[in-house]
């Protein structure tokens, strides 16, 4: 975020006249991705450039290097020459983007929507107590007329904070709903953020933006406005940049009247002939007609209005029940049992419709929903959004006491198989990791929240929890200490014929513990502690007496890249490994359509992993 307050009426005005022309040339509804072979989606901007690769050292303020080549948009800025925002020809209302971007060490960028929203890219790596300047966060606002101190207000931080190291590739999703005018140009509802997820965690969710937040281009809302990304406050880079434009009006429902049936119904009455318990108007679609809560059926009758002609989809829930929607006396969603689905082609103009909702299981709690999507128009609810769905569960989440927490449970893994000896450690730093007791294999380690404990303490529950922030993992549940003949042998999948026994955890007075099992005759001490900031991990494992030809897996990912000196980049640039011994003479090789990282083990290894 800037920090002084800007507003450049120059550019703002320039961009604003070609709007119109722009919009045009966009695709509503369709997926758009920019190939980044030049800049021509971009309005100048100096200090931006078309890149093939990008490099940034994680402990580094501003270390930057770029390669020739395509694909990759980079912004280089420094204190001594500070770079500068780019805007997109692209002019939008309703926006969802997408795009990875790479931040150096120190440095401040954000993506500003419609040129007035902010949502912050910061190097927030190992931040613990975020804040809305924070990475993910939505800046604030700005009045330089209140007070010091309360200058800034509404800003949104992030729920948690999932940023991975500087000079690593993180990704981020945004639904962005644009304001809304009327006629002579008042406007009618604020812009909203509906979404933001960061490296694949849920940070952000349904967000009122009551103004412009600071830096905004200009302080006047619009229906449409340009895409901007923030240059001057340090170098950052970004990549398969993609993005969908809703701006068609969304369908409405119009003349809306229902009739409300008590009894159980396994098919339609005779609307003609039957007496409804209850029937008039609405402005709403919704269950709410009913003063029953099971055995009833509603029955709406009313038009849809397009204004933009196409096939759309409609999605129709009926919990504890069943339903159909009908558009034109033809099935656009066919009877189904709590949701279904379907499409039918709609001419612009209106047309009528009807639909019903017959509810008889009577722990379901009624809950009508009806959506649509379609040319230009981004899914959007048609009913009541008041109805509580019956999906939605309270999660039952655990926290971290003290310095570190332990639970045991199952885990299960992208692979699909299902850690049955997991014992979770969770730390005060929001660094966590899962150990394998029955392997003596670290699986998976996350930054964020601890454990989602719902699947395992919800009703009956499964055993399982799951990692609440985002989790690297690190391969297949499997002995992390093998005898090969050669690098070459395969790896065991399980720990039959090793002689392996666990001997269980010592904790710390911090509740850290230190593993040991026996494997292969020797014994093995396996500690993992978090490093300072929370910038990752140091694992140490050290044998009692050395073996021959004993091999320790480091991890099995898509891609492994030896960048010298011990360090490794991991599924491009999605987290870093460091060998504390830089004499170590570890092996990527194939196995199972997955890069293995092994090693030879002596008497001790040590090594971190960055992300």
């Amino acid at each position: 975020m800037n920090k002084s307050k800007r507003i450049i009426w120059g550019v703002h005005m320039a961009v604003w006249l070609c709007g119109a022309l722009t919009a045009r040339a966009q695709t509503d509804g369709q997926l758009n991705k920019l190939p980044l072979t030049d800049l021509s989606a971009f309005k100048p901007s100096k200090s931006w450039q078309i890149a093939g690769d990008v490099f940034m050292e994680p402990d580094k303020p501003n270390s930057v290097r770029v390669t020739k080549g395509s694909g990759v948009l980079v912004n280089l800025s420094d204190d001594k020459k500070p770079g500068q925002d780019i805007l997109f020809n692209l002019q939008h209302g309703d926006l969802d983007l997408e795009m990875d971007y790479m931040m150096a060490r120190g440095s401040n960028s954000g993506i500003y929507l419609q040129g007035l929203y902010e949502i912050q890219l910061a190097d927030s790596w190992g931040v613990t107590d975020v804040k809305a300047r924070d990475n993910g966060g939505i800046y604030e606002r700005w009045d330089d007329a209140k007070p010091e101190g309360q200058k800034g207000y509404e800003g949104h931080a992030p729920r948690q904070n999932v940023t991975r190291a500087p000079g690593l590739w993180q990704h981020i999703k945004i639904s962005f709903q644009a304001s809304k005018f009327d006629a002579a140009g008042k406007k009618t509802a604020n812009a909203r953020v509906l979404l933001v997820e960061l490296n694949g965690i849920k940070i952000q969710e349904d967000v009122e933006l009551s103004g412009p937040t600071r830096g905004a281009l200009t302080l006047q809302e619009a229906a449409l406005g340009p895409l901007r990304l923030q240059g001057d406050h340090g170098s950052v880079a970004f990549r398969n940049i993609s993005y969908t434009v809703f701006n068609k009006p969304r369908p409405e429902l119009l003349n809306l009247a229902y009739a409300v049936y008590k009894g159980k119904f396994d098919g339609e009455p005779d609307y003609k002939t039957a007496k409804p318990e209850a029937k008039g108007t609405s402005v709403l679609l919704s269950s709410n007609v009913s003063t029953l809560q099971n055995d009833f059926l509603i029955h709406y009758t009313g038009d849809i209005k397009v204004t933009e002609p196409g096939e759309y989809t409609f999605n129709l829930s009926v919990p504890g029940g069943s339903g159909v929607l009908r558009v034109a006396n033809t099935i656009a969603v066919p009877l189904s049992d709590n949701n279904g689905t379907g499409k039918i082609t709609l001419k612009e103009g209106t047309t009528p419709f009807d639909l019903y909702y017959a509810k008889v299981v009577d722990w379901a709690k009624p809950a009508l929903a009806l959506s649509v999507s379609g040319p230009g128009v981004r899914e959007a609810l048609l009913s009541d959004a008041n109805v509580v769905s019956n999906d939605m569960i309270d999660p039952i989440l655990i926290n971290v006491t003290g310095k570190n927490s332990l639970l045991r449970c199952f885990i299960d893994l992208n692979d699909g198989k299902r850690v049955t000896h997991a014992i979770n450690i969770g730390s005060s730093a929001q660094v966590h990791y899962t150990y394998d007791a029955d392997n003596g294999m670290l699986v998976q380690l996350w930054r964020g929240g601890f454990l989602d404990a719902t699947p395992m303490w919800h009703e009956r529950g499964d055993g399982s929890s799951r990692a609440t922030g985002y989790a690297l993992q690190f391969g297949s549940a499997m002995p992390a200490i093998e005898k090969l003949d050669n690098a070459g042998s395969p790896w065991q999948i399980d720990t039959a014929g090793t002689g392996f026994k666990p001997g269980g955890y010592k904790l710390d007075k911090d509740k850290q513990p230190t593993f040991k099992y026996t494997i292969y005759g020797t014994q093995v001490t396996d500690e993992t502690t978090v490093l300072d900031g929370g910038h990752g991990i140091e694992r140490t494992i050290e044998l009692a007496e050395p073996k021959d030809k004993l091999y320790l897996r480091l991890l099995a990912a898509d891609k492994v890249e030896n960048i010298g000196k011990g360090w490794y980049y991991v599924n491009d640039k999605a987290y870093y490994l460091h060998l504390n011994d830089e004499n170590a003479k570890p092996i990527i090789r194939d196995s199972g359509g997955k890069k293995e990282l092994i090693l030879p083990i002596g008497k001790k290894v040590t090594y971190s992993i960055l992300f």
